[in-house]
């Protein structure tokens, strides 16, 4: 599978119909970000089970706010909607691989127990 644009209208949808999603907050104009593409392309034809979306924080300015995007690049990853990960900054290629095999690893169980289990000490 190939990248995917995606905008305020169609990211929640695509977050919750999706096991993962890995997202870029990018820019044309951001060198980083220009480096980081070919790379997330290259990731996204070796793991076609997951979606790569693109999100364009120029023409999605109010997505990126709601996200609380500061800097780009940004890579966010998404486990069954739910956000397990959040950094700026352009990964190497086996950055990216890192990245997506702690999220394929992850237990969704325990992470919503325990989160379930920190939201009860809090009330």
């Amino acid at each position: 599978m190939t990248t995917i644009d995606i905008t305020e209208h169609d990211f929640a949808p695509i977050i919750q119909e999706n096991d993962i999603v890995l997202v870029d907050f990018w820019a044309g104009w951001c060198g980083p970000c220009r480096m980081f593409a070919p790379v997330y392309e290259a990731a996204s034809r070796k793991h076609p089970d997951i979606v790569f979306a693109k999100v364009d924080t120029e023409a999605e300015q109010a997505l990126a706010a709601a996200a609380g995007i500061s800097s780009i690049p940004t890579l966010m990853a998404f486990r069954d909607g739910v956000l397990v990960f959040s950094e700026p900054g352009a990964l190497p290629a086996a950055g990216l691989d890192g990245v997506i095999t702690a999220v394929r690893n992850l237990d969704m169980t325990q992470l919503s127990t325990g989160t379930a289990h920190r939201a009860g000490h809090r009330a």
